[in-house]
């Protein structure tokens, strides 16, 4: 998959190569849907969720450009899959699902990996975690019509953020906010999200 997928595409630093190679994509998917978990493609995991075409998590990996020290927050944990790529390029891992049982499942794999060094929190995502904030890099893997104000907030300066903006046609954006806190967003490509859940938490 990242030779084929990834590495031929270009455009794409060892460093998150390597990360891919490092994940098991399969044991983020549904079990009969294991035939397909190196497809680069979005597979359904319930819940009328999906995890992501791994092109397009690898995409917004590296525009971020983590470092380890970087403080990085995910909005819509789902599967855990792009939760373990980011914590193979940072030691502060901060990701938030709306759906309890998602979260709950990502964990258990994680122990299962002996994956460490995250934390996760059932919540509105719309919201951020701000009792950890700010992070230095945000990604949001659902889709809101505009950029959630907490978000914003929640950016330090110099930080950036990746997020999917939109209803039916949906973009991706690079939010940046420079050292003075002023803010700049620049459209990357169009893609297709599930839409961003907000209000109650999900519980099953």
């Amino acid at each position: 998959m990242v030779e084929e997928q990834i590495l031929k595409r270009g455009v794409f630093s060892s460093k998150v190569a390597k990360a891919f190679l490092n994940v098991a994509r399969h044991r983020f998917v549904p079990a009969d849907l294991n035939k397909m978990a190196y497809d680069d493609s979005p597979l359904p995991i319930g819940l009328d969720q999906t995890i992501s075409q791994p092109y397009i998590v690898a995409f917004m990996t590296e525009v971020l450009k983590i470092k380890k020290n970087h403080r990085v927050l995910e909005i819509g944990t789902g599967s855990g899959y792009q939760t373990a790529i980011l914590n193979q390029l940072s030691n502060f891992i901060y990701s938030v699902e709306i759906r309890e049982e998602f979260s709950r499942k990502a964990q258990a794999i994680f122990a299962e990996m002996a994956i460490k060094g995250v934390h996760f929190k059932v919540g509105d995502g719309s919201f951020g975690w701000k009792e950890e904030s700010p992070f230095d890099r945000i990604i949001v893997t659902a889709a809101p019509k505009k950029i959630p104000d907490a978000l914003l907030a929640q950016l330090a300066p110099s930080g950036k953020m990746i997020i999917p903006l939109g209803g039916n046609f949906q973009n991706l954006f690079l939010i940046e906010k420079n050292s003075k806190g002023e803010v700049t967003q620049k459209l990357l490509l169009p893609v297709v999200f599930v839409p961003m859940l907000q209000g109650q938490i999900q519980k099953r």
